[in-house]
């Protein structure tokens, strides 16, 4: 309804409009919650370094199935909460969409750059461990006769050293992915969640970080075990190698492919 005094038009919201405005603001809302939810999904599928390093490390390092899911989900819940904080930062104080594009991709360049050096000397500790644990035969003569057995020393020289690796390797994946942006959720999904409301911001950066976490250790659980029943025969012993070799090009795929 319209009051016209002069040439003043004053409009009135009657209950109707303001029901109507509200619709509207949900309607995007759930748009975005939908779009979220399918970005998340293609954005962990799409990307190798959300679940490789957790599959080829959760072989390599013995972990359990419940030890390789809660290291999966911290280092998701680090992934993406980072994002997520810098987010809220922009939209609380105005700062401009692409200053924090820039600086999601810089973190980007960091965590690509921590995963190649990460996984190349993973690689070499675990190639020199492979060389210096070769299986080898040793002679042994008694009264009569003699024989030979084949024998490693893979246990009694390098358990502690598998000890520390195991608990730093989860430590040195969290941090990685803590460096590591959620490069859509920004400018795609916060800031024009930001112009209805500060819940429509949690709603989309809630559902967004739960298909992320969600994708990543079904991808992961699955690949796990799957991978538990291959016979690895000979190459066991390289199977640090192989998962260093794995997280180094999981970041050249990421810097030099842009995956």
């Amino acid at each position: 309804m319209a009051i016209s005094t002069g040439n003043i038009a004053v409009k009135v919201l009657t209950l109707g409009n303001i029901c109507n405005i509200v619709r509207k603001m949900n309607d995007q809302i759930a748009i975005l919650a939908i779009t979220a939810a399918t970005i998340g999904f293609f954005h962990t599928i799409l990307g190798p370094d959300h679940y490789l390093p957790f599959i080829v490390m959760s072989k390599a390092g013995e972990w359990s199935a419940r030890k390789t899911a809660l290291i999966t989900i911290l280092c998701g819940i680090g992934h993406v909460l980072s994002s997520v904080v810098l987010g809220l930062v922009g939209v609380a104080f105005g700062i401009a969409v692409m200053k924090l594009e820039a600086l999601e991709a810089f973190r980007g360049n960091i965590a690509a750059w921590l995963l190649i050096g990460f996984g190349f000397a993973y690689f070499a500790w675990g190639l020199n461990r492979a060389i210096k644990n070769r299986p080898h035969t040793h002679a042994h003569e008694h009264d009569d006769h003699a024989h030979e057995h084949e024998h490693s020393h893979k246990h009694a020289h390098v358990h502690v050293h598998k000890q520390k690796n195991k608990n730093l390797t989860p430590w040195i994946l969290f941090t990685i992915f803590v460096f590591g942006p959620c490069e859509p959720l920004i400018p795609i999904l916060m800031y024009p969640a930001a112009k209805s409301s500060f819940t429509g911001i949690l709603l989309v950066s809630g559902v967004f970080s739960i298909v992320t976490i969600a994708t990543m250790l079904t991808v992961v659980m699955l690949a796990s075990w799957g991978i538990s029943f291959a016979p690895f025969g000979k190459i066991e012993r390289y199977t640090h190698a192989i998962a260093g070799a794995t997280i180094c090009m999981s970041g050249m795929a990421i810097q030099f492919l842009g995956l």
